[in-house]
């Protein structure tokens, strides 16, 4: 086992085909297949099974092609420290939560990039167990996970059992999201009640520990709304708040402007049953952070500051 077979296993997982991944590596399809069946013959397991979506890892393969990631990317830090005449490029990943306040200090920190280098973000926005998979596995430097701290417990055991570190960003109950052209704008205080015959619209993946459905659903759904529509975008989610009459959203506190550019507001709810959410930032124990991860991080803790000031929320300490 190589180097080189370790980039054509994680080729040919990204690429789901064999011939696909050849023309990637500029190489010959046959010298491929040997070079994976050498690799397999190597390990003692099998590492890719054809399917009819095409080649996908055995359950084996997916835990050896998140060594064979984490090894390369290691072997990528390490290259660019010991050439810095040849790091002439950018590179940052994060795996976020949907949140105004995080999205906005991505952008101030892409448009604060140095201009004269070549530049690779990876900006996903997902649910708390995908962000800590990317760190583990696809190897993104960063993720902000987010959880009621409820489950506190849950998430501490599950980090340090991966190996990984952890610190608080904020602490937070969220709000309610409505049009500013909805009847209920107009109330200083919304009540629970008001929202009957509503539409919420939630998260597509909103079920993150590994605990019971129904325990989950009764943590964080109200089990007496009973319309509903799952959106993964939020960019979709915000649309559909300022275009679909009698429509909101449950959401961490969020910045007046983006407020302004969809005719969207917040209010208080009385009696809305969500408890105090928690965001933390995580990587991997032994990942020091880059200059570009301080730099997002520089701009992430601004936009924290000026919502707290304004929210009154605390930060998590």
């Amino acid at each position: 086992m190589n180097i080189a077979h370790l980039k054509y296993a994680v080729e040919v997982e990204k690429t789901a085909s064999i011939t696909k991944a050849a023309e990637n590596l500029f190489m010959g399809q046959p010298n491929l297949s040997r070079g994976i069946k050498e690799l397999e013959e190597t390990l003692g397991v099998k590492i890719f099974k054809r399917t009819s979506k095409g080649i996908v890892p055995t359950p084996q393969g997916e835990e050896f092609l998140g060594y064979a990631k984490s090894i390369l990317a290691q072997i990528e830090e390490m290259e660019s420290l010991y050439k810095p005449e040849k790091n002439n490029k950018l590179k940052f990943s994060i795996s976020v939560p949907r949140a105004s306040y995080i999205a906005d200090a991505f952008s101030k920190f892409v448009r604060e990039a140095d201009m004269s280098k070549e530049i690779e973000f990876s900006f996903k926005e997902t649910n708390a167990m995908r962000a800590i998979r990317n760190v583990v596995q696809e190897n993104y430097g960063l993720a902000i996970v987010r959880y009621q701290t409820i489950f506190e417990s849950f998430f501490t055991n599950m980090l340090r059992d991966k190996g990984m570190k952890s610190e608080n960003i904020w602490e937070f109950e969220y709000q309610l999201l409505i049009s500013k052209n909805d009847p209920l704008s107009q109330k200083d205080v919304v009540d629970i009640e008001d929202l009957s015959g509503y539409i919420e619209i939630c998260h597509g993946d909103p079920f993150v520990p590994s605990l019971p459905m129904s325990d989950i659903k009764k943590a964080e759904m109200d089990e007496n709304v009973t319309k509903r529509v799952y959106v993964y975008s939020r960019g979709s989610q915000l649309d559909l708040l300022a275009t679909v009459p009698h429509t909101y959203m449950w959401v961490s506190p969020t910045d007046v402007e983006q407020l302004e550019r969809y005719e969207l507001v917040l209010k208080p709810c009385r009696g809305n049953k969500h408890r105090v959410y928690r965001d933390i930032l995580t990587s991997k124990k032994e990942y020091k952070y880059t200059a570009v991860d301080k730099q997002f991080i520089e701009k992430l803790y601004e936009e924290r500051d000026l919502l707290s000031a304004k929210f009154g929320t605390p930060h998590a300490e």
